[in-house]
């Protein structure tokens, strides 16, 4: 079995990063992910990207990816890591089709959507219940859908929406949308999109696809006739699979200022540590902290 430098877990920006910096200082290096671009490939408008003045997530995407293909680093897609322990020197990576041995490893594993867990949400999940307005919104021209959430991923999917749907509600149990002003004033000002808040979603209703929502509103039940779902509510860590990294009470892994975890050798960077801003910039600068991390591990200790 090969022995590599660093294994990167995860392809988003931080991901995407460590790897570019890893091939930069020579490092054997093997990137294993189940997508590549992360969160970042949902947003449809980038517009506070340095040198990118608005740009789509997925060109954005495209570039970082063009750009670390540029590098010989082995890149492994549409694997899921399963599991992640050190022994002795040896930090081991293991995914559902095999096993991997590394002297470093850096974590970028990045978020998954956090589900409603209301009655017929798995049911419908894929008809008429999704996760990302990106990638399925144009499947929902012409109807009327809803966006559960009032944060920044809840606009970001309104905006996308209401240039497609018929109608789009948003869904908010806050008594305000907490996301950015800009974003906010564009969707409150848009006449194609209804803003429901003190609101929350009891249940998910269909026959063969979703039509309608259950909702909670002052206290009244009611029942809002839609035919799509996107839920927007948050996101959970990818860190269940590294049981021995320490996290704090969300599931994010704990690094320090030189992305260490509290096991030597292993570095974690971007949205699934406890590093502050979910950015796209900050998670590809983490990344190459995390990288340059590991280099230095290397070089001050003896294999």
């Amino acid at each position: 079995m090969r022995m590599y430098d660093l294994i990167i877990i995860g392809a988003g920006p931080a991901g995407i990063t460590a790897g570019v910096y890893a091939a930069r200082k020579r490092m054997s290096s093997l990137v294993i992910t189940r997508d590549i671009g992360g969160q970042a490939v949902w947003s449809a408008e980038i517009s506070n990207y340095p040198g990118y003045q608005l740009i789509s997530g997925p060109d954005l995407v495209a570039k970082f990816e063009e750009h670390l293909r540029t590098y010989a680093v082995a890149l492994k897609e549409n694997e899921r890591v399963v599991g992640l322990r050190k022994t002795g020197s040896t930090i081991i990576v293991k995914t559902e089709k095999g096993e991997y041995d590394s002297r470093t490893c850096v974590v970028a594993s990045g978020k998954r959507s956090q589900a409603l867990g209301v009655p017929g949400e798995r049911e419908f999940k894929n008809r008429g219940v999704t996760y990302c307005a990106t990638c399925d919104g144009p499947l929902f021209a012409d109807k009327d859908a809803a966006v559960i959430g009032g944060g920044n991923s809840a606009l970001d999917a309104a905006l996308q929406l209401m240039k497609i749907c018929r109608h789009t509600y948003i869904i908010n149990t806050a008594r305000t949308l907490t996301g950015d002003p800009v974003m906010r004033e564009k969707v409150e000002h848009n006449p194609a999109v209804s803003v429901l808040n003190n609101t929350r979603v009891t249940a998910v209703l269909g026959d063969t696809m979703v039509n309608a929502l259950q909702i909670e509103k002052d206290g009244k039940q009611e029942r809002l006739s839609i035919q799509g779902v996107f839920v927007e509510i948050g996101l959970m860590p990818n860190s269940d699979f590294a049981p021995d990294l320490e996290k704090n009470a969300l599931g994010e892994i704990r690094v320090n200022c030189r992305s260490e975890t509290n096991i030597p050798g292993i570095f974690a960077s971007g949205d699934v540590t406890d590093v502050p801003e979910k950015q796209i910039i900050v998670a590809a600068g983490e990344g190459a902290k995390a990288s340059l991390g590991a280099f230095r591990y290397l070089a001050q200790n003896k294999f």
